[in-house]
């Protein structure tokens, strides 16, 4: 490789490396930067749980659901973010939980939230829930329809703050990226109030929003959605990265 070539390509890996901080900059408005900070508020050894279905199940050991273990964690977003955290929060050794499990909609996660959340007794509840509660309609096996996700998530919510007046929630947007292999012009316009949803009743909830259909949108400029998700629901390792980050930008 000779000196010009050399460069070429750094200058290429230089660009690459400045993709995901372009990408947060460019997709987390003004209402999303409000609540920053909640990681600040972290006292030694309280618990930090990450709940929702197969995007933060990410094939995790759901036998020995350790926390701080990479096994119950999975290769996904989670994991990202969970590994993160245990780095630079040594001093207050928190302790991470995932409790995603695939194909959950909404009130799957309430039919086991006493147990998967309750008794964790977490200080800050993350979760990314609403892409089965559509796409499960597409092939008629469930009934569920986007008034019927927002309430349920609502009485979640609502029930999470009573029992736990003094959690931080995270709510992640729902997303889905048109171009890979599951996701079609079938899933558009309706997916949208499934997303406006979860903002909404992040805002209700006074919760952190994380936009990651933004996100995903925004991504497509430095590479094409097959890049960041195959299917366009289930990321790829940079998909998990991107989200990992964009979780962590918004929390600290």
């Amino acid at each position: 490789m000779n000196r010009r070539n050399f460069f070429g390509k750094a200058a290429v890996g230089t660009i690459g490396l400045a993709a995901i901080p372009a990408i947060l900059s460019a997709t987390v408005g003004s209402t999303e930067k409000k609540q920053k900070g909640i990681l600040s508020s972290m006292k030694t050894g309280e618990v930090i749980l990450f709940q929702g279905d197969s995007i933060t199940d990410a094939g995790r050991d759901k036998v020995n659901q350790q926390a701080n273990s990479s096994g119950s964690f999975g290769s996904g977003y989670a994991f990202h973010s969970a590994a993160n955290l245990l780095n630079t929060m040594a001093s207050v050794q928190p302790v991470i939980y995932n409790r995603g499990i695939s194909g959950n909609k909404v009130f799957q996660l309430a039919d086991r939230w006493q147990k998967d959340c309750f008794e964790l007794k977490p200080r800050i509840v993350s979760i990314l829930v609403g892409v089965n509660d559509f796409w499960h309609t597409l092939d008629g096996k469930y009934d569920g329809t986007v008034e019927k996700y927002e309430n349920d998530y609502r009485q979640l919510l609502t029930l999470t703050k009573k029992i736990l007046p003094d959690v931080k929630l995270v709510i992640c947007e729902p997303f889905a990226v048109l171009g890979c292999s599951a996701v079609n012009e079938k899933w558009y316009p309706a997916f949208d109030a499934y997303r406006l949803s979860a903002k909404r009743l992040a805002l209700e909830s006074e919760a952190i929003f994380i936009p990651f259909q933004a996100i995903f949108d925004e991504a497509q400029k430095y590479a094409p959605g097959k890049y960041w998700t195959g299917d366009g629901v289930h990321p790829s390792m940079a998909g998990a990265s991107l989200m990992a980050e964009a979780w962590l930008n918004a929390v600290r």
